[in-house]
């Protein structure tokens, strides 16, 4: 008998007892479709925070400094970070403090409680992309000057939230309170997010100097750009040898750049998915041993058909491929369903998962869509597994006394 007929044979068992068959079929079906479902959720998940990097920039480097070293004297502020881009501007373009300030956000009678408010630099807005170094863009008014920032103008850009839920979309010119001082509103960033409060699009960024005086959080960060991506890594190496020249020791300040960032976070996420398929793949082990259970009650069944297929001259190996391609066929079409149903619960990952991720990462596009390679390892390792679970019942079958098999009732 050769692969077609068995292959063909086990067919026809599948269809004789479909119930049977399919709950075989289930832990295979289970295991695959979980499988799938997490590789499809964490390529979805990858692609959209590459996304979110590369629209902040591949040349952004984030520096953060915090304490004064060891026996240090003084710590490194802005001034020496601008003339550190001065001194090397063949490597580095720009640089902005990030303050995160604490801040009681009104609007005559109304209190915005999660509203972001930021001190930044002229610096984070970036004339040739016309957005800022977080991929942002002016929908509406200018973002802050030289000028503003040189004088401590009390001159703020707003997210769109504000703009509509503050002042009906007309916000230009009008003053909004930062803990009781008044600040005119400049510019209205465009809409990122879902334009929902405490989201991406709810912010405020003022001038750095006035954001330290209303209070900020532990450490000094600024940001940072290389002339270009290629450069980052040098740039990088700059920056860390003058802040080490100040603080004699690594402790005390972070450097890393978009590309680390990146990295580090798809190192994160793949070691993540490790873990959950190893966990989802417990499941393929069970269906694999129901496969191999239902293998020897067919073999017992089926042992007086394998004692006349042995009288006719049917060797060990024909028995045995039989009912290996028996077990294999029964976990591919398991596998097959599997990826079905994989691809479903993807698709229902996409709407259900996507809108709500999306709305807290700018926008960015959420899509849960598995890999051909991931469907294929999937199915491959289906059909290997019921083909290694079904070898046992299988031997057993080609080993069977062919005399004894003939006398089984």
């Amino acid at each position: 008998m050769n692969f077609t007929q068995s292959f063909k044979l086990a067919l026809k068992s599948l269809k004789t007892s479909k119930m049977r068959a399919f709950l075989t079929m289930l832990g295979i079906i289970i295991g695959v479709g979980a499988v799938i479902v997490i590789l499809s959720l964490g390529n979805g998940m990858t692609n959209m925070m590459n996304s979110q990097f590369e629209k902040m920039g591949s040349n952004l480097i984030q520096v953060m400094t915090y304490g004064r070293g060891t026996g240090g004297t003084r710590d490194v502020d802005v001034e020496d970070l601008y003339e550190l881009v001065d001194k090397y501007p063949q490597y580095l373009t720009g640089v902005t403090p990030y303050v995160s300030a604490s801040a009681k956000v009104r609007y005559q009678t109304d209190d915005y409680d999660r509203t972001s408010v930021y001190g930044v630099s002229e610096a984070f807005f970036k004339e040739d992309t016309k957005g800022t170094m977080q991929g942002e863009t002016l929908a509406e008014g200018r973002f802050l000057s030289y000028i503003d920032v040189d004088r401590h103008q009390n001159v703020c850009v707003i997210g769109d939230y504000l703009a509509q839920a503050a002042f009906r979309g007309d916000a230009l010119g009008k003053t909004i309170s930062l803990s009781g001082v008044p600040y005119t509103v400049i510019g209205v960033l465009s809409k990122s997010g879902d334009s929902s409060e405490g989201s991406a699009d709810d912010v405020i960024y003022i001038p750095y100097a006035n954001a330290q005086r209303l209070g900020g959080g532990y450490g000094d960060m600024y940001l940072m750009t290389s002339t270009d991506r290629d450069t980052a890594s040098a740039a990088k190496g700059i920056i860390e040898n003058r802040l080490f020249k100040t603080y004699q020791s690594s402790d005390y300040y972070m450097v890393m750049t978009s590309a680390e960032m990146m990295d580090a976070m798809n190192t994160m996420m793949n070691t993540m998915m490790i873990v959950l398929v190893a966990i989802a793949a417990i499941s393929l082990l069970v269906g694999g041993i129901g496969i191999m259970n239902i293998m020897l009650v067919s073999v017992t069944e089926r042992t007086r058909e394998i004692g006349i297929r042995k009288s006719l001259g049917a060797k060990q190996k024909d028995i045995r491929g039989q009912f290996v391609i028996e077990a294999g066929t029964t976990s591919a079409v398991g596998g097959v369903l599997g990826i079905v149903f994989g691809l479903l619960l993807a698709r229902a990952a996409t709407i259900a998962v996507g809108a709500i991720m999306s709305s807290s990462m700018n926008g960015i596009t959420f899509s849960a869509v598995p890999t051909l390679s991931d469907i294929a390892v999937s199915f491959g390792v289906s059909v290997g597994i019921g083909v290694l679970f079904g070898y046992l019942p299988a031997n057993k079958a080609a080993k069977l006394n062919p005399i004894d098999a003939l006398r089984y009732d």
